[in-house]
């Protein structure tokens, strides 16, 4: 048993004051308050490990070079297919340790990939048709971080439209020979849940949805849903229906499925996904212009709510939890959309992807601890929850995953120079 003490942690009756936690096999034994130093003492405030509930990690080479365009999400993901034109499982295992390792250093612990850079195109297989799979559960065991890889089922252009170009990458066929392949794929590791994905209603025709509901039973499924207004029209001209509706009627809607960004929902969507789960990713929503999610409606409607960095426009759980609430303010011009725990929760919630014993400092639950700088430029005088409105990034110091330290000091202990890989394997991609 390893014991470890911190001037003040976060827990689930809120921040308390001199807190020791115990630790043996991953697991935390006992928390408690009130406590004379003991142990490993640690300096700031220890908070639970956050859940990056939606990520594709290839788009971090992306990050400050489309800054200057123009236009919307379309045109956006003309400049993201750019990349994943040019990536080979090898290049994305290195670059995925590397994005994986920032993600830790921000002191995430789980991150739940949405995983559809399948195979080298133009109708082509690996010899292993589960290469890209194998490189980013391996990018996640270097790096540290829980896996959840949601295989995502990828297989038209549009409604009623075949893949092209470099989308024929992300293409098995059909829903069927996508299942047969997922079902092959067994990943090693204790830190890793196989999921799947549908990747949304454009990509997969409805009559094939079911096929990937029963692929993924007793799984994690998370799917796109209403990002952008023009899914939402074209869905109605062919289905007559709104994307949430055909997803309920094909069978996709459940406690264990995620609707990620559902930026633009009708009352009757809100009420079909109530009791599973939205991820919004407000960081990467701004990027776009996808518009900002009825987060505080859904949740009123008995939807959980999760964070995601998705894009990697910015990576930094802080920014997104804070992110949920300043959108709201936005949108309906009052303040205190969200209580702080209820923002702490949706940013720690990785039982959205598999991890339901993760989220929480208390005995029994997993020893994901993240410890936070309480004096920093950024957080110094900070009072309490206040930290949430106040920390970034920058000021974790240190990071456990599953009982072991990750990150000390800011360093994470086993890729020993982040930025400078990033630098080298984004720059790789570019030339």
């Amino acid at each position: 048993m390893s014991t470890y003490w911190f001037p003040r942690a976060w827990l689930p009756s809120g921040v308390s004051e001199a807190v020791r936690i115990d630790v043996a096999d991953g697991i935390i034994t006992s928390v408690t308050p009130g406590s004379p130093p003991a142990g490993n003492r640690l300096s700031g405030m220890a908070v639970p490990g956050f859940a990056n509930g939606h990520s594709h990690a290839f788009h971090r080479a992306l990050r400050g070079r489309t800054y200057a365009d123009r236009g919307r999400f379309w045109s956006w993901r003309d400049r993201m297919y750019t990349v994943a034109r040019r990536l080979e499982p090898d290049s994305y295992y290195r670059l995925a340790r590397v994005v994986y390792a920032e993600m830790v250093l921000a002191g995430y612990t789980s991150v739940a990939e949405f995983h559809y850079l399948h195979h080298p195109g133009h109708g082509q297989r690996y010899a292993d048709p589960n290469e890209f799979s194998h490189a980013l559960v391996a990018a996640a065991e270097e790096a540290g971080i829980r896996l959840t890889l949601l295989d995502a089922c990828y297989v038209a252009g549009g409604f009623g439209k075949p893949t092209e170009g470099v989308q024929q990458r992300f293409d098995d066929g059909d829903a069927e020979a996508w299942a047969r392949r997922v079902e092959s794929f067994v990943p090693a590791g204790d830190l890793v849940i196989a999921g799947a994905a549908v990747h949304s209603v454009r990509a997969v025709p409805a009559e094939q949805i079911a096929v990937v509901v029963r692929a993924a039973a007793g799984r994690p499924l998370h799917v796109h849903v209403s990002e952008q207004p023009r899914e939402n029209e074209e869905c109605l001209a062919v289905h007559g229906c709104t994307p949430t509706r055909l997803l309920s009627a094909a069978g996709a809607l459940g406690p264990r499925t995620v609707a990620v960004h559902a930026t633009h929902l009708t009352a009757e969507d809100m009420t079909e996904l109530s009791g599973g789960w939205v991820c919004l990713c407000p960081s990467t929503e701004a990027d776009l212009g996808d518009g900002i999610g009825p987060g505080r409606a859904l949740a009123d409607a008995g939807t959980g709510l999760s964070l995601g960095s998705d894009g990697q426009s910015i990576i930094d759980p802080w920014f997104e939890a804070r992110a949920l609430e300043l959108h709201e303010r936005l949108g309906s011009g009052r303040r205190g959309r969200f209580e702080v725990g209820e923002l702490l929760s949706a940013a720690t919630a990785h039982a959205a992807s598999g991890w339901s014993n993760t989220g929480t400092i208390a005995p029994g639950r997993d020893a994901d601890l993240v410890c936070v700088d309480t004096e920093s430029v950024r957080t110094a005088g900070v009072d309490g929850p206040g930290i949430l409105f106040a920390a970034t990034a920058s000021d974790v110091t240190d990071v456990m995953i599953a009982g072991r330290w990750v990150v000390r000091d800011r360093c994470h202990r086993t890729i020993t120079d982040v930025a400078a890989a990033l630098d080298t394997e984004i720059g790789a991609l570019w030339r």
